[in-house]
């Protein structure tokens, strides 16, 4: 089952239950979804999984960057809002790499991009980006390569 067949099985899960906060977040993001099909293949057809999972990364990032504004705001009831969409969406994501998991995953990068100084960051970046398929944010991924690299 691909992640909009997931969402479109799960949005008519929440429409009978009638869950009110979770049918609206799975209305959004199979919008979105929509859109960049339509954006990416000029046809509403479907996303591949690695696809699904960038936009709904951008979902999440949208989120977060609203709770900052909300909290600076004094506005914590609407923050805590879009805590609750967040935790919606990640059911969506692929699992996140460990600690553990990231490190090696630079490693072997570097290692294949045959990196020795901070000047080759983006080669390794290139190769890193590609292997985490999603799993690990860019500014997360991006830290520990330059880490790495010193």
């Amino acid at each position: 089952m691909t992640t909009q067949e997931k969402i479109d099985a799960d949005l008519k899960d929440a429409m009978r239950s009638r869950d009110v906060e979770r049918l609206s977040v799975l209305r959004m993001v199979k919008s979105a979804l929509t859109n960049a099909a339509i954006d990416k293949h000029r046809s509403v057809g479907g996303l591949a999984d690695a696809d699904a999972a960038a936009v709904i990364r951008k979902q999440v990032k949208q989120r977060q960057d609203s709770i900052q504004s909300f909290e600076s705001g004094g506005r914590p009831e609407l923050a805590a809002k879009e805590r609750k969409e967040i935790e919606y969406l990640s059911e969506y994501l692929p699992k996140p790499l460990t600690e553990g998991e990231l490190a090696e995953l630079v490693k072997e990068s570097i290692a294949q991009a045959g990196a020795t100084s901070k000047a080759q960051l983006g080669p390794v970046m290139k190769i890193a980006a590609e292997k985490a398929a999603g799993r690990v944010d860019g500014k997360t991924l991006s830290q520990a390569v330059q880490k790495a690299l010193i």
